[in-house]
């Protein structure tokens, strides 16, 4: 489990293309901090295993399958990725719930200025875009980001400068892809409530007598 805020902004120094996987090499100043084999580290949104330290660089490997449904598969030597390690039992809690499990790749539609912002208009599948909500939580590249509005399946984050100095955010463009996770529980809310209509359960019932609250 991750929080959504950003550690360092990593650096691919190396891509091992093999069979049925892809082996990245990151370089990271995290490592100087309590990093093993066996973490979890969050790369631009991407939930990915630790599978040996070396130096500076830590090692990671991406199934086909993470290849194909997120951005991991556009990368190439030399580009920057957003970092951040797993959550500690008893350490802060900053930003949303972020699993590191991507929904879907998100295309940058426009970019300006707002104040001394910077506003972006990302689109995503018509599928997905009924967990983002106004005022919600998304994940953009592991980035914990407020949902502005919302038009059909565009919506709408603002960039402060502190967010774009230290994450990958504020290097992105029109056309740029970018790795969408929306909220955990926005999804466990619509999947029950699915459930419930298919099994035929009266939610006016379950309202009106106190077994749920209106969301």
């Amino acid at each position: 489990m991750f929080t959504g805020i950003i550690e360092d902004i990593g650096e691919i120094t190396a891509i091992n293309k093999t069979g049925g996987r892809w082996e990245f090499s990151i370089k990271t100043r995290l490592l100087k901090e309590d990093v093993k084999e066996g973490d979890s580290i969050c790369v631009d949104g991407v939930c990915l295993t630790v599978t040996r330290l070396s130096g500076i660089n830590f090692y990671a490997d991406a199934s086909y399958e993470t290849i194909n449904v997120t951005t991991l598969g556009k990368k190439s030597v030399g580009d920057r990725v957003n970092l951040e390690r797993a959550m500690g039992a008893g350490a802060r809690f900053g930003g949303h719930f972020v699993t590191g499990h991507v929904d879907c790749i998100g295309t940058i539609r426009r970019k300006e200025p707002s104040g001394d912002s910077v506003r972006l208009s990302i689109e995503v599948p018509e599928d997905i875009s009924r967990f983002i909500v106004k005022k919600g939580s998304v994940s953009i590249d592991g980035i914990s980001l407020t949902v502005n509005s919302k038009d059909d399946n565009i919506f709408t984050v603002n960039i402060i400068p502190y967010t774009s100095m230290r994450t990958t955010i504020g290097e992105k463009e029109v056309g740029s892809s970018v790795n969408i996770e929306t909220d955990i529980i926005g999804k466990y809310v619509d999947s029950f409530l699915e459930k419930s209509e298919k099994k035929g359960i009266d939610m006016d019932f379950l309202y009106k007598h106190g077994y749920i609250k209106g969301v």
